[in-house]
């Protein structure tokens, strides 16, 4: 050992807490399929060769005497042990520390959670799901050695653990240590000897990694001569026609960390004022870092069959769940970050890629109504995105939308379906947005519309309330939300259960009531008038005409992006029992000031908010229930 390696104490780590977590699931859990593991380590050695092949293109001294990149595997039967060794870039003692000490993706919490929630329903595919990569070592190993040299380095490190809740890094004699590379030893449990077996480990290999970009070597011992059992074809270079569903599918998933099958598989080459190669898979399953906060995509960008970087932004982010990759011949091999923020021929490349993705998925959902289904439940909330963040394809994105809406039950309509059962006078697709589809299923603001057979879209998740602000129109109807504004329904006829005809007594009765309520609620709200869109409810809250949508206005405020809300509009069902009761009981003053501000109350708790004034609101009721009861 060199001097200045002895010098140098190993060090004890602690995981980060969310490791420590992961790595005990992992440990006390049984899975029907541990034989992931190799794959993930595989795809890791691969990319570590792939990133050595793109910083020798600056550096050629990194390859120094030994520039064919290759993965070994080395069974140890006789010691119960398995390597798997790589010629990559290698890892630096940070590095280490910073690749196997953390999880290094944000968005970690989140992840743990579905982790969580995956194991205790479908524990056996927790593994191949989540892609949570080198520590699924530890489901077949005691004990896991890496040794690594970094290209162009005179360290070695060894990095061990077992796998309990502690790491230890120490420095490793450059003899003991790969030329360059990564070599890592599991040292495996006693049911997991079959890792030791050719049949076995060249069938894993052959199945899940087997169009891995590099070659993979397999040594049955460790000092006997090695069989290529991989020739590190790019799979996406051969000829559709070549390829069978079974190898695209262990492709997607080497490239996607997921244990799924794709749903759909977009594979074509673009020739012409750009060459271009993409194969692209959209997932069965949501991603786990679907709803990661920086919403950065997952498709790799290759040149001439080279890694460059996985953080290029070939796909919008709303097609973010989308895994893969695409290779060009058009950019240099040393195309910088800068390079390729801002290329021209990437955002042609982006434009086609884009194309292609949203046309696989047009047609799904035009030959296979139930797989698109499955598709829009996993990832319409995400697509939704493009409608607010896409004005180019908008039109595109909104045929592609599905909705629940007053008529569809528990299915989705599309708005081409809403549109052709539309009425022949409505030239407006209404819609209500809300918190969840059974709270908007109640909304008071419906009654109106329910009663004149008008359907309206109910929209549920965050997103809706900012693309339908600047959605375009569809098929010539443009978007009205049934809360906000006034309701327009007097084009359509009334339902014959409000074709009552009023007195002019009871017209004068309810007009003052009217005047009443906006003089004791003109701090509150900006106005109060008689409704045409309620016919159940007494009372019900919508926005003014020029305000933002009541959704829109809550998700802002929660998000401290609104200074003060605007005052809505309270409207009073002039049909209805109480509200003529109220107003008739005109020699009761008192009476009337308290019910105009219980039925203010009482909208709120409709719209989901609390009373404006709980201690008033409980004043006002017991005042009420004195009066009822001495009557």
């Amino acid at each position: 050992m060199s001097t200045a390696t002895a010098e140098k104490p190993a060090e004890a780590h602690v995981f980060e807490a969310d490791v420590a977590r992961l790595l005990h699931m992992m440990v006390h859990s049984v899975y029907s399929d541990k034989d992931v593991f190799l794959r993930e380590l595989v795809s890791n050695a691969a990319d570590a060769c792939e990133k050595l092949r793109y910083e020798a293109i600056s550096t050629p001294s990194l390859l120094a005497g030994d520039p064919d990149a290759r993965i070994m595997l080395v069974l140890d039967a006789d010691n119960n042990r398995l390597v798997i060794e790589d010629n990559g870039i290698g890892m630096s003692r940070a590095e280490l520390i910073e690749a196997l000490g953390t999880i290094a993706r944000s968005g970690t919490r989140a992840f743990m959670e579905r982790i969580e929630a995956s194991k205790a329903a479908e524990g056996a595919q927790l593994i191949g799901q989540f892609g949570v990569g080198f520590y699924s070592s530890f489901m077949v190993a005691e004990r896991v050695d890496v040794a690594s040299r970094k290209g162009g380095e005179d360290e070695a490190w060894l990095w061990s653990s077992d796998g309990k809740g502690s790491y230890e890094v120490r420095p490793l004699d450059l003899a003991d240590a790969p030329t360059r590379g990564t070599r890592i030893t599991l040292h495996l449990m006693e049911d997991a000897k079959d890792y030791t077996r050719r049949g076995k480990v060249e069938a894993i290999v052959k199945q899940q990694s087997g169009h891995v970009p590099v070659p993979i070597m397999l040594y049955d011992k460790p000092d006997e001569k090695p069989a290529q059992i991989t020739d590190g074809t790019a799979l996406w270079t051969k000829s559709k026609n070549d390829i069978t569903k079974e190898e695209y599918a262990d492709f997607y998933h080497g490239v996607s960390g997921q244990y799924d099958d794709p749903s759909l598989t977009v594979h074509f080459r673009a020739e012409g004022r750009h060459e271009y190669t993409t194969l692209a898979f959209v997932p069965t399953t949501p991603p786990f870092d679907l709803f990661d906060p920086d919403r950065k995509g997952r498709m790799k960008l290759y040149v001439k069959r080279i890694f460059i970087t996985d953080d290029a932004e070939l796909l919008p982010r709303y097609l973010r769940f989308v895994r893969g990759l695409v290779d060009t011949s058009d950019l240099p091999l040393n195309v910088s970050r800068e390079m390729i923020q801002e290329s021209p021929i990437l955002a042609a490349i982006r434009k086609g890629v884009t194309n292609r993705v949203l046309s696989a998925i047009e047609k799904q959902a035009k030959d296979d109504a139930d797989a698109y289904q499955t598709f829009w439940n996993n990832f319409g909330i995400v697509l939704k995105e493009g409608l607010y963040d896409d004005y180019e394809r908008k039109s595109q994105l909104l045929g592609l939308a599905r909705f629940r809406t007053t008529t569809s039950g528990e299915n989705q309509r599309s708005l081409a379906d809403y549109v052709k059962d539309a009425k022949p006078e409505q030239n407006a697709i209404y819609y209500l947005t809300g918190s969840s589809v059974e709270q908007l299923r109640v909304s008071p603001q419906l009654e109106g519309f329910k009663a004149r057979g008008i359907e309206v879209l109910l929209l549920a998740d965050p997103v809706d309330s900012f693309w339908v602000m600047n959605a375009p129109e569809f098929e010539g109807k443009s978007f009205k939300s049934v809360s906000q504004g006034a309701a327009d329904l007097a084009q359509f006829a009334k339902p014959e259960s409000a074709e009552e005809e009023k007195t002019p007594e009871a017209k004068a009765e309810i007009s003052g009531f009217v005047a009443l309520a906006k003089e004791q609620l003109r701090d509150d709200v900006s106005d109060v008038v008689a409704s045409d869109r309620l016919t159940e409810s007494a009372v019900c809250l919508v926005a003014s005409e020029s305000g933002y949508d009541r959704q829109l206005e809550k998700i802002l405020a929660g998000a401290g992006q609104l200074q003060a809300a605007s005052k809505p509009v309270l409207e009073i069902n002039p049909d209805h029992i109480l509200i003529k009761a109220i107003a008739s009981a005109g020699s009761s003053p008192a009476l009337q000031q308290d019910a105009v501000h219980l039925l203010y109350d009482q909208a709120r708790i409709l719209d989901g908010d609390k009373p404006a004034d709980p201690r008033a609101f409980a004043e006002r009721m017991g005042r009420l229930f004195e009066k009822a009861l001495k009557a």
